[in-house]
């Protein structure tokens, strides 16, 4: 089913953001597909990260409404968002680098099993160390002990596990801030092939990032956004990292 004709899996209409005085977001319309990788671009101050911050939950918008599948939302919290299906992985990842890799997979919703009493539950580990292998197998992502602490992790290996965590909840959009940031070429590769397994599963991703080379890489679609307003929306196509600095460029010189 072409985009025009399917329902959109996540709708903003004339979403704004201000803080005091200062207009962060001005009237963003946004219509995000399932299984699509969108791109969204701009420069320092663009306002991609206050936009982010409504559609995960983080803030709430101060005009606007956004709709999942043509039903309106309003997500008072990143937990209320993940529990509609929008997971969000920070550049910091938000992992606890201590704990093993099966506890940040099931941070937050930890199995657990009967002990002796009904009414008496303990941390079910071996299960929770199972699921967690399943989760890092559906990224092609080979870690044999999920007891390991995440700081004994590659950078990429992180990503995964923070990915895990949002396919533990289900998530079908998934939106990943400066997800190659301080990576070196390796790693970078590692953490693009699990952007692409996640469209790939039919998952949709919101791809934030400086990277040129990463969107021209991995994106369906770009949205550049300037002073706060969408001045491009559409397909990749044969765009280029060239293209794509030019027109961010271009935006900002019309936000001047």
């Amino acid at each position: 089913m072409s985009q025009v004709a399917a329902t959109p899996l996540l709708s903003l209409r004339g979403i704004g953001k201000a803080y005091g005085p200062v207009v962060a977001v001005r009237e963003v319309d946004l219509d995000i597909y399932s299984g699509e990788v969108v791109a969204i671009c701009g420069d320092n101050g663009a306002g991609k990260s206050s936009l982010i911050k409504v559609i995960s939950g983080a803030e709430e918008a101060t005009s606007g409404t956004l709709s999942m599948r043509g039903k309106g939302v309003v997500f008072a919290s990143p937990h209320d968002a993940l529990s509609h299906g929008v997971a969000t992985i920070y550049q910091d990842l938000a992992l606890a680098p201590r704990l093993s890799i099966a506890q940040n997979v099931f941070m937050g919703s930890e199995l657990t099993r009967p002990l002796l009493l009904p009414f008496l539950r303990v941390l079910d580990k071996k299960r929770m160390a199972q699921e967690a292998r399943g989760f890092l197998k559906q990224l092609s992502v080979t870690v044999e002990d999920m007891d390991r602490p995440v700081e004994r992790l590659s950078g990429g290996q992180r990503q995964a596990v923070a990915i895990s965590r949002a396919l533990r909840w289900k998530a079908e959009i998934i939106i990943m801030d400066e997800p190659t940031a301080a990576l070196g070429v390796k790693e970078t590769a590692l953490v693009l092939d699990l952007i692409r397994k996640l469209k790939a599963d039919g998952r949709t991703v919101l791809l934030i990032s400086h990277n040129m080379r990463d969107v021209v890489a991995l994106a369906d679609r770009v949205v550049i956004m300037g002073a706060g307003r969408k001045y491009v929306d559409q397909p990749l196509g044969d765009l280029t990292a060239d293209d794509l600095s030019h027109m961010i460029m271009a935006g900002n010189a019309r936000a001047a």
